[in-house]
């Protein structure tokens, strides 16, 4: 447990630098706010799942390229994350120019929300799944869940980052942040495709559970 509130720490100061850096000052109100949401959601997370699912912790706090995981997705991660790193600090850039004031308060405060509900549906998803690891791979005794928020969407965890990636450059304070949101939307939605061929590889009854949850990301739409 103490390894895991270390990296908590660790990856905390570490977001912090890459928005105060760019923004040049630390009265910066939504940094505060998103390393408030990051620290407190991710404390929750390692108390809530070292009680519920201690393998599923293990997997959540482990490195974004390990054993077994497929080879295309250890490109894939490794420019994810650092695009997801330049997005921050960009935004933080951006939102300075303006002196933090380009995006409205009440925005801002639905930035948050959309945060909190992000929170809530990775909640949901890892109560429905245990075997939610951060990369693609089969692990043991993995099976098809369809249950909880698999039974709206194939993939409710990038369903929750959606809400994530629009939510956060509204609470940053950066309009252009949002260009970049798409693009991060769009690689989820690629790594998606990719996700479920490996899973269609590996599981028979994959293919009836598509056939009953039409939609990978967003109900209704796809």
């Amino acid at each position: 447990m103490i390894r895991y509130f270390l990296q908590l720490i660790v990856w905390t100061v570490f977001m912090a630098a890459l928005l105060f850096w760019p923004a040049g000052t630390f009265a910066y109100p939504g940094a505060w706010v998103m390393l408030v949401l990051f620290a407190g959601g991710g404390l929750a997370m390692v108390l809530w799942l070292s009680k519920r699912s201690p393998q599923l912790l293990r997997e959540r706090m482990g490195s974004p390229i390990q054993r077994g995981q497929a080879t295309w997705d250890k490109i894939f991660l490794s420019l994810f994350v650092v695009l997801f790193f330049g997005w921050l600090a960009f935004m933080a850039w951006d939102a300075a120019r303006s002196g933090f004031s380009a995006v409205p308060m009440w925005l801002q405060a639905i930035g948050t929300l959309l945060i909190l509900l992000e929170f809530a549906g990775v909640t949901w998803t890892f109560n429905a799944n245990t075997f939610a690891a951060p990369v693609v791979k089969i692990q043991e005794g993995q099976k098809v869940v369809d249950t909880g928020p698999y039974a709206l969407v194939r993939h409710p965890m990038y369903t929750s980052a959606l809400l994530f990636f629009f939510g956060l450059p509204l609470l940053l304070g950066s309009w252009h942040g949002l260009w970049l949101s798409v693009l991060l939307s769009l690689a989820l939605a690629w790594r998606s495709v990719g996700e479920e061929e490996t899973l269609r590889r590996q599981f028979t009854d994959y293919d009836t559970y598509r056939q009953r949850v039409k939609y990978r990301l967003v109900p209704g739409v796809w």
